[in-house]
């Protein structure tokens, strides 16, 4: 290989050589300028999105701040599918009021 290429030549060896661009002439015609607009419609009622269906989980909690004493019953709705994240957020849920929680059941609603 050559060590003294012209910026020519290395424009060649990259690149290809040049096409030639062909030219045409062609007679000039002027388009009408086309302006599109939209037409005024009256807004339609709103459509009421159907609110999509969300799986929910019944937790059922015994709860209460006496041990081995009075036990409440309580209820507690998770939306989501995972029994594990429903029992987790129930029994976080009822920590805040009481000091022993026991998970009784997982139903789907």
């Amino acid at each position: 290989m050559n060590p003294e290429l012209t910026e020519e030549e290395m424009r060649r060896a990259l690149f290809g050589t040049p096409q030639p661009e062909l030219h045409f002439s062609a007679p000039s015609v002027q388009e009408p300028a086309v302006v599109f607009t939209k037409p005024v419609v009256a807004p339609a009622a709103k459509k009421k999105v159907a609110t999509a269906f969300t799986p929910k989980l019944r937790v059922t909690l015994r709860v209460g701040n006496e041990f081995e004493g009075k036990m409440i019953e309580l209820i507690h709705e998770a939306d989501t599918l995972s029994s594990l994240l429903a029992e987790q957020e129930a029994v976080k849920a009822a920590r805040k009021k009481y000091k022993y929680v026991e998970v009784v059941s997982v139903k789907s609603m």
